[in-house]
């Protein structure tokens, strides 16, 4: 398995325990050394870190901030019908499971 789909399934694995901190860590991986690029799929991954910041920044009782960067997800979740990436399927799955957390609140 390579880095980033071990940063995949490490990112789902935090949600589920609701370690969205960490969950936002291991995205930053991916993220960081490319933050830079104009790159649809990195956008969209970093419409995942907001996600699980925001899900952390809710756990925390800090809602204005949460709504903050729940906006920003939002802001690149339309990234998911125009990413074309072997991780697509990963990358539905993991929108699924953010918005069932916090929709399902």
């Amino acid at each position: 398995m390579n880095k980033h789909a071990q940063k995949l399934r490490e990112y789902l694995t935090c949600l589920e325990e609701e370690r969205y901190y960490d969950a936002h860590e291991a995205l930053e991986e991916i993220w960081f050394p490319r933050r830079f690029e104009n790159d649809p799929e990195m956008n969209l991954i970093k419409g995942f870190i907001n996600a699980s910041v925001s899900l952390e920044l809710l756990k925390r009782q800090k809602e204005n901030p949460s709504k903050k960067a729940w906006r920003t997800y939002l802001k690149y979740r339309p990234l998911l019908y125009k990413v074309n990436s072997v991780f697509l399927r990963d990358y539905h799955h993991i929108a699924r499971h953010v918005e069932s957390i916090k929709y399902g609140q």
